[in-house]
């Protein structure tokens, strides 16, 4: 078997939590992995029928009406190769964030300008925040895992609105001292 792409993964994964259709690893991937990994319909579907055709995937026509629909279930080689994965420990990963790097040049701005790209970042991270706490908020439990990594995007966006506020706050004090 040729290995398989990060996508699959999310796929196999996916379809362990109880996804069945591509359209459903899709709408739950876009609650809740694509902060941190995303996939779009592009990747999905051809990514499915690679994984029915290495019979780690089921894939039976359910239409409704006029719709082909197609739903999946992970087959016992799906299951073992999801568990094999999940047993290889990851690389570290590799942070690409614009606006550090936009941060890290700024001082080729006015005060204001750069200091604008730290309240940006604590906007959208206030954002993300409150997006985190509504999935946070809603009834039923997600599995230990699953709300694992929540509680890491809750405390990750806790802690880049209170560093922003920080910055703004000691980029503006120097600013005043120097002045």
């Amino acid at each position: 078997m040729e290995a398989l792409s990060s996508t699959a993964y999310v796929i196999l994964g996916m379809l362990g939590l109880g996804a069945q259709t591509g359209y459903d690893v899709k709408r739950i991937v876009d609650q809740s992995t694509r902060f941190f990994w995303a996939a779009s319909y592009g990747q999905i579907y051809p990514e499915l029928r690679r994984l029915e055709k290495a019979g780690l995937v089921d894939g039976t026509s359910s239409p409704t009406g006029a719709r082909k629909r197609k739903e999946y279930r992970l087959t016992e080689a799906g299951q073992v190769e999801l568990v094999r994965w999940l047993e290889v420990p990851a690389q570290m990963p590799e942070l690409r964030d614009e606006n550090l790097l936009k941060l890290f040049f700024a001082d080729a701005l006015p005060l204001e300008q750069a200091l604008e790209q730290v309240r940006l970042r604590r906007i959208g991270h206030e954002q993300f925040l409150a997006f985190l706490r509504e999935i946070d908020a809603r009834p039923g439990q997600d599995p230990p895992f699953v709300d694992l990594v929540l509680r890491y995007g809750i405390a990750y966006g806790e802690f880049n609105v209170a560093w922003c506020e920080e910055q703004e706050t000691r980029l503006r004090d120097a600013a005043r001292e120097a002045a």
